[in-house]
């Protein structure tokens, strides 16, 4: 896997779009402020409708949609949306930094790449997920990366990693096949990436599970 990227890049990196997460970031701002408009102007109207993924809407012609998914932001309120948004810039800029654009780009990528697939197949997709594997990717690199809940409770971006890997097992178990294939094909990057520091990571969990228990059994 190394050797095939590395020739990949040699061949590709001059095409890498870089701070490709401020672009995706001002993108989902724009679509924010402009479904705001929209929606005071005629609260029957919104734009998340026209850009969301829909299969049978693409197979009559709208094929803007295989896209635009991607660039709609979290439906919430104000704070959590520009607070979403920072993180989501702040994670892959820093990934950017790291890894390289192109590294980058490939990874953003491969997430669309599944996003689109199990829409494709299932006729549901989200960019969720593929946020979501930002956050599990910059959670690998700074398992340490101190954030703070509800601006004042210090915690280590690892054990938020943890708890949503936690929440999307829960969700993979209780939902439909097409959540199911979303969560799957959406977050087949990390795997692809990161599957030796995963089997590293899940090893030392259990090494220190094991070791507890064995302390607790001699006590």
């Amino acid at each position: 896997m190394g050797n095939k990227l590395r020739r990949l890049e040699y061949k590709l990196a001059p095409y890498a779009v870089k701070n490709l997460m401020t672009i995706m970031i001002g993108a989902m701002a724009i679509v924010f402020v402009a479904d705001f408009a929209v929606s005071s102007a005629n609260p029957e109207l919104s734009l998340y409708e026209w850009l969301a993924f829909d299969r049978h809407m693409i197979a009559d012609g709208q094929i803007w949609r295989l896209f635009t998914f991607i660039f709609l932001p979290p439906q919430s309120s104000v704070i959590f949306i520009i607070f979403a948004l920072y993180l989501y810039w702040l994670m892959g800029s820093q990934l950017e930094r790291e890894w390289g654009a192109f590294h980058f780009n490939l990874y953003y990528l491969a997430g669309i790449a599944g996003a689109l697939i199990s829409g494709l197949i299932t006729g549901y997709a989200t960019n969720s997920y593929i946020n979501m594997s930002l956050f599990l990717a910059f959670a690998l690199y700074y398992p340490n990366f101190q954030l703070y809940l509800f601006f004042f409770i210090p915690i280590k971006i690892k054990w938020l990693a943890w708890l949503d890997v936690i929440l999307l097992a829960v969700e993979f178990i209780l939902s439909g096949w097409g959540a199911r294939a979303a969560i799957l094909f959406s977050l087949l990057n990390v795997l692809l990436f990161f599957y030796r520091d995963l089997i590293a990571e899940c090893k030392r969990l259990f090494m220190n599970l094991r070791y507890r228990w064995d302390r607790w059994r001699k006590m």
